[in-house]
């Protein structure tokens, strides 16, 4: 199984839209320190799965045929509004699983076009190819899951982005599971009351929580990277910074 961060930045991105920090400032003159909306593509041969549909090029990124499913962790625009441009294309229905919300993003299910949504439900596994997916709760404002993928030679990856902490279900699901690598939600740097997601301290911590074998900080926003510029702080073992177009090859190291 191999992952991809497609995209590592929180909503708004980076750079933000006229900021002038000094992340923005530097992704500007640099494209390695641009982050695009926050999604990966989970790929075993010939099995590839989008997370998250926030990348507004998805119809030129990925041709006809090209996915096998798109998963979403919830329906915040930022995670979904990709789909509004490839749902009016043509070809074989797309199935896109994602958490029960009825209310959904805008217009998304009263005309979804080719896009067939799916709902599935916390700790309620399914199966897309060989990959095993298990949903599980997480803490955010809107009905949001994060995914445990199990893939060929018990590779596993976990997929957890948006929450503030975890459920203690979740937690306790990961500490069980087995050897496995995080992705989790960074959206602040240290802050008092962060609130909907994680700032550094609280994104360590789920790494400690859980057990992780290596934890990737994603879903950054411009103020963690222009913090990161002032204070460059020591990363603790066993925790890396995701950045856009990083892949990781997890059959190579499954257990």
């Amino acid at each position: 199984m191999r992952v991809t961060f497609l995209g590592t930045g929180a909503a708004g991105g980076v750079p933000l839209y006229g900021c002038t920090c000094a992340a923005c400032q530097l992704a500007h003159q640099d494209p390695l320190h641009i982050r695009r909306p926050c999604s990966a593509l989970v790929e075993t041969a010939g099995t590839r799965v989008l997370i998250d549909a926030g990348l507004m090029d998805l119809h030129d990124r990925f041709p006809p045929g090209s996915l096998d499913a798109v998963v979403l962790t919830h329906y915040h625009p930022d995670h979904v509004q990709g789909l509004f441009h490839l749902r009016w294309g043509k070809g074989k229905p797309i199935t896109v699983y994602g958490p029960p919300d009825s209310e959904g993003c805008a217009d998304l299910f009263k005309h979804p076009g080719l896009l067939k949504f799916e709902t599935v439900h916390k700790h309620e596994p399914f199966r897309i190819g060989p990959l095993r997916w298990t949903p599980l709760p997480l803490i955010h404002s809107k009905p949001t899951l994060g995914y445990a993928i199990e893939g060929p030679e018990h590779s596993r990856w976990a997929y957890l982005t948006d929450t503030h902490g975890l459920p203690p279900s979740t937690a306790e699901f990961l500490k069980g599971w087995g050897p496995f690598q995080l992705a989790i939600d960074c959206s602040y740097p240290p802050k008092d009351l962060p609130k909907n997601h994680n700032d550094w301290h609280a994104a360590i911590a789920c790494g400690e929580q859980t057990g992780a074998q290596t934890t990737w900080l994603t879903h950054l926003s411009h103020a963690v990277d222009d913090w990161l510029l002032s204070e460059r702080p020591d990363l603790p073992e066993g925790v890396q910074f995701a950045r856009d177009g990083l892949c990781i090859d997890l059959t190579a190291h499954p257990r």
